[in-house]
C-alpha cells in the first residue's frame, strides 16, 4: 500500500491540491479532501480495472469527494437555517479565518481566476480547472466529469463564454454580473 500512496502523491499530488483547492477555495478544507481522496484510493486500489488512466480515475474520485463536500455544506445550511431565527438582528459573531478572496490576494492572477471562476457554474468551473489549470484533454475530462466529449465541449464553450462576458464588463466598468457559486 506505501508503494501506491508514494506512486500517487509523488506523481499526482501538486495537480490533485490544485484541482481541489480551486473548487473549494480554502487550504484547509483542501488538505482534508486531498486526505479523503488518498483513502478512497488505497481502499479501492485493488478494483482499479484500467479502463481509464490513473491520473484520470485519481481525478474523477477527488470530484465526487468535492462534490459530497458541498452537499455536507448544503446540509449544514439548511439545518442552521431551520434552527436559528433569522428575523432576529441580536449579536453576530464574526468568522475570523480568512475568506477565499482574501486568500487570492497573494496572488493577483489567482485572484483574477477565482474571481472570474465565480461566474461559472459548478460544472462550468470544473471544465475549466481540468482543461487549462490541470491540463487535461477532453477525452480525460469526460471521464473524469462522467459527462460525454460532446458535453465538455459544450459546456467549456459555455464556460469561456461566460468568463469572457466577466471580463468584458469588469473592463468596461459594469461591476459585477451575475456570479453564480
Amino acid at each position: 500500500m506505501k508503494a501506491v500512496f508514494d506512486k500517487f502523491y509523488d506523481t499526482y499530488h501538486q495537480d490533485l491540491f490544485q484541482y481541489i483547492f480551486y473548487m473549494v477555495k480554502d487550504k484547509e478544507t483542501t488538505e482534508d479532501l486531498v486526505q479523503e481522496v488518498y483513502i478512497k484510493v488505497l481502499k479501492s486500489y485493488a478494483n482499479f480495472k484500467g479502463e481509464s488512466s490513473e491520473k484520470t480515475w485519481l481525478f474523477s474520485i477527488a470530484r465526487h469527494v468535492t462534490y459530497d463536500y458541498f452537499r455536507s455544506l448544503k446540509r449544514k445550511r439548511d439545518r442552521i437555517f431551520e434552527f436559528f431565527d433569522w428575523n432576529d438582528k441580536g449579536d453576530v459573531i464574526p468568522d475570523q479565518s480568512k475568506l477565499p478572496d482574501e486568500i487570492a490576494e497573494e496572488n493577483d492572477q489567482i485572484k483574477q481566476v477565482y474571481t472570474y471562476l465565480n461566474y461559472c457554474t459548478l460544472d462550468q468551473r470544473n471544465v475549466i480547472i481540468l482543461r487549462y489549470l490541470q491540463s487535461f484533454s477532453i477525452q480525460e475530462t469526460a471521464e473524469i466529469l462522467n459527462f460525454t466529449v460532446s458535453k465538455v465541449k459544450t459546456t467549456q464553450h459555455r464556460a469561456l463564454k461566460a468568463l469572457k462576458k466577466a471580463m468584458l464588463e469588469k473592463i468596461n466598468g459594469g461591476g459585477d454580473a451575475n456570479a453564480t457559486q
